[in-house]
């Protein structure tokens, strides 16, 4: 049995940067597949299907016919699934989703649901461990967010002062 290593990040140096260099090259060499006969017909949308009749010069590779998916296209095993930066990815709900995390393979994807106060709780405690963070949307302080609310509280109190003094 083959003993499984920890893949390294692509930091620009190091033994991924040649598998990402190749990805990126070849990424641009693949072409866009086509459904047979999409180009053809309105109702035949270009969502890519295996052509499977009898005499489809697509199936049968007539030279002349778009290409078909084949193993070829595929990008090197080792950074197979990776972020084009080399980490792998962590989806981040809570504070608590960083405990598990190894900075030196993984960065952070923060999810869409997360408000900004716990974003900005997560920025700061990834900041500090030196994980890398793959959406870090700017958001604000905490200390802005702890004013604002107070700030809302005295303009609440003020309205209702207001109200009682219209009665």
């Amino acid at each position: 049995m083959k003993s499984k290593k920890k893949a390294e990040p692509f930091t620009g140096e190091g033994p991924l940067k040649k598998p990402i260099k190749k990805r990126q090259l070849s990424k641009h060499k693949k072409p866009k597949f086509k459904r047979q006969e999409s180009w053809r017909y309105k109702r035949v949308k270009e969502n890519w299907r295996k052509p499977c009749g009898i005499d489809s010069k697509m199936r049968k590779k007539v030279k002349g016919w778009p290409p078909s998916p084949e193993a070829g296209y595929r990008s090197p095993k080792k950074i197979r699934g990776l972020h084009p930066s080399g980490y792998k990815e962590a989806r981040v709900q809570t504070v608590e989703d960083l405990n598990g995390l190894d900075p030196e393979t993984q960065a952070i994807r923060i999810a869409r649901t997360v408000g900004g106060k716990k974003r900005v709780e997560i920025l700061a405690l990834a900041d500090k461990r030196g994980i890398h963070v793959l959406n870090p949307r700017i958001a604000k302080e905490l200390e802005e967010f702890e004013e604002e609310e107070v700030e809302e509280e005295e303009e609440e109190k003020e309205r209702e002062k207001e109200k009682e003094e219209t009665k």
